[in-house]
């Protein structure tokens, strides 16, 4: 049953970062961890720890994009066990940044971690860096 609800709920994942490149905020925060733990480690090489600092590290990256960014997840793989689900792949965007006139290429290789909190899969752990240029 959690990984049906898994496979759903990720199309839910994936229209909070199409949100997130077009500078909002608010559908990934719905999904985000309330209680620890909760981190991020960013494609700038940071480490963001409790779930209050990773929210403001999110709230602050969303206001960095303009509209008018596109997202793809190529999911390479992924699963769900009990409490606890994941994901890891390509993220592949073209963004527009505050400051830049010309949209932005923008690949990552992500893992990210959910746990079930309340029935609801709450983002836990994101680990995006970029994706090495062939």
């Amino acid at each position: 049953m959690a990984a049906k609800n898994f496979e759903q709920f990720l199309k839910q994942r994936k229209a909070a970062s199409d949100d997130y490149v077009n500078g909002k905020f608010a559908a990934l925060e719905k999904i985000s961890a309330l209680d620890s733990p909760a981190t991020i480690f960013g494609p700038k090489g940071d480490c963001v720890q409790g779930p209050e600092q990773v929210n403001a590290a999110n709230a602050k990256g969303a206001e960095q994009f303009k509209p008018g960014g596109s997202n793809t997840f190529d999911v390479i793989h992924h699963g769900a066990d009990g409490d606890l689900a994941y994901w890891v792949g390509i993220q592949r965007s073209v963004v527009r940044m505050q400051g830049h006139d010309a949209p932005i290429p923008m690949d990552l290789r992500v893992t990210e971690i959910f746990r079930c909190d309340g029935g609801e899969w709450k983002l836990v752990h994101r680990h995006a860096d970029k994706l090495k240029s062939p």
